[in-house]
């Protein structure tokens, strides 16, 4: 527990020194609102989607696959793992209300980035931990949070995850769309879902989306 508490202190100062107003060169325009897409991979897209969901500032959150060779694939071709692709969430976020700071703040928040090529019991490359950046400035502040997180000792093995430029993402099936919301009764959801977004909520509890 102090060492979590430490790493979110350290990553919280980091966070509001070297925050930078720069505008992205993918910024979109939709309904008179300057809109950024961010793009995670964390393990099971589901578990990932419900937390960022409950974000102020999130306007949508599409779960899919990226970073492999296959096009337009199914979850079950993902699920063998030989497809190269990754099982994530693309964020359409309003900048003026998250930054992306704090949206690299809720990825590393929601999983175990140390574990490679898995997430508790889902294991395979399609689980594994991955920031998509979609400009030079992701990247420069995806490396430069990583380095951070791993100097700041809160986790005794090495910060595994990947980062890598963004080329293509598949949304996938739509059952697998807002799944937590739409399946809550689910074993899976209350069991594996439920318990981490209610830490993650705790973490958040000031930048979460009013009821």
């Amino acid at each position: 527990m102090r060492k979590y508490s430490i790493f979110i202190f350290l990553i919280s100062l980091a966070f509001n020194a070297c925050a930078q107003n720069k505008v992205p060169d993918d910024m979109e325009v939709s309904n008179n609102i300057k809109t950024e897409k961010a793009t995670f991979g964390g393990g099971c897209f589901w578990c990932t989607e419900a937390q960022f969901q409950e974000l102020e500032g999130v306007i949508k959150v599409e779960s899919g696959y990226s970073g492999g060779s296959v096009a337009n694939p199914s979850y079950e071709q993902v699920c063998t793992g030989t497809t190269g692709h990754a099982e994530v969430i693309q964020v359409t976020y309003d900048p003026a209300k998250v930054s992306y700071e704090e949206l690299l703040k809720a990825f590393w928040t929601s999983h175990d980035p140390t574990q490679l090529n898995r997430q508790g019991n889902d294991v395979g490359t399609q689980y594994r931990s991955v920031i998509f950046y979609h400009n030079e400035e992701q990247k420069e502040k995806a490396e430069f949070y990583k380095k951070k997180l791993q100097e700041s000792g809160a986790y005794d093995k090495p910060v595994v995850t990947e980062i890598a430029p963004f080329k293509v993402f598949y949304k996938a099936e739509d059952y697998h769309q807002n799944y937590y919301n739409q399946n809550g009764s689910q074993p899976y959801c209350h069991f594996v879902i439920q318990p981490k977004l209610e830490k993650f909520k705790k973490v958040f509890k000031d930048h979460l989306k009013k009821q």
